[in-house]
């Protein structure tokens, strides 16, 4: 009878001790299930446009008259800063302008010298970059004419190289009736290219 006892006894030690070598094993080679496994955080990478800006513009303008025939052409440039809120993937700003030429003013005997501009302009982001329209308050003022008070509307694109600095042309349309108190209005076009710091 003790040798029996004895014997069930060795038997369930070593069955027992097999079952701890066994769930030992399985704990070193098995992942838990409710492991944690980390991912990162994404980034965005989206442009963002708030924030003032300086920069400068450089490009061709056609002025005409009317009642007048053709246009003159000549070289326009200067500085512009502003202010633009970023909604997410639409741009609302304003800013100014202030542009140097020495462009005939038709058959007037007159040159435009310099063009001052007030402007909103309102976009929508592709990618890193604006397509926006513009317009607002301008002002002309030329050698023999005096100034004139108008408006002006156009278009543009600008794409962000880095998130400091910006590049992107513009065409806008200027309207000036009645310049100096005369007949005469006068239009002129301008194609610039725009160069910006932002902060």
């Amino acid at each position: 009878m003790f040798r029996f006892v004895t014997m069930v006894s060795l038997l369930s030690l070593g069955m027992a001790t097999g079952m701890a070598n066994g769930a030992m094993a399985d704990a070193l080679t098995e992942t838990p299930a409710d492991s944690v496994v980390l991912t990162p955080f994404p980034v965005d990478t989206s442009p963002n446009w708030t924030g003032f800006w300086v920069g400068g513009e450089l490009g061709v303008i056609s002025v005409g008259v009317s009642p007048g025939s053709g246009n003159e052409e000549g070289v326009i440039a200067g500085l512009a800063a502003g202010y633009d809120y970023d909604f997410g993937t639409f741009v609302l700003g304003g800013g100014f302008d202030y542009d140097l030429s020495e462009t005939d003013v038709g058959n007037t005997g007159s040159d435009l010298e310099n063009v001052f501009r007030v402007r909103l302009r309102a976009g929508f982001e592709i990618g890193r970059g604006l397509l926006y329209g513009t317009g607002g308050y301008a002002q002309a003022d030329t050698d023999a004419l005096g100034s004139e008070d108008g408006y002006f509307l156009g278009a543009g694109y600008e794409h962000l190289i880095t998130p400091r600095f910006s590049y992107g042309t513009e065409v806008i349309f200027h309207d000036f009736n009645d310049y100096g108190d005369t007949s005469v209005d006068v239009d002129a076009t301008t194609v610039q290219l725009r160069g910006t710091f932002r902060f």
